[in-house]
């Protein structure tokens, strides 16, 4: 999972990314730092590009995006936002919008 240091880097990023997962955590966040492995744990399963940021270190991004909690889990699709997960994320949801958007994408990564 790579870092998102820079507003602009995210820009970028979903940008020239078709598809896409982004990690968003918070400094002291309990629920964050149990979660965050979790989805590690599933990244080599994808051939999507998974993306982290701490929005205690870039603010920006969270006004941004409209997030209001965290942990929050985004996948986007064509620089758009496709699906959003919030504070108690269900791992096996996350899973099967992960699989659909993997099927979508097959041909374009």
């Amino acid at each position: 999972m790579k870092d998102i240091h820079t507003f602009e880097q995210w820009q970028t990023v979903r940008e020239q990314q078709p598809v896409g997962l982004l990690f968003v955590k918070t400094t002291g966040c309990s629920v964050c730092e149990g979660l965050l492995p979790q989805v590690e744990a599933i990244e080599a399963n994808y051939n999507i590009p998974f993306y982290k940021v701490n929005i205690a270190d870039l603010p920006e991004v969270a006004g941004q995006l409209g997030l209001y909690t965290a942990p929050v889990v985004l996948l986007w699709h064509h620089a758009r936002e496709s699906q959003r997960f919030a504070r108690f994320v269900p791992m096996q949801e996350l899973i099967f919008r992960l699989d659909q958007l993997q099927e979508v994408t097959d041909d374009v990564l």
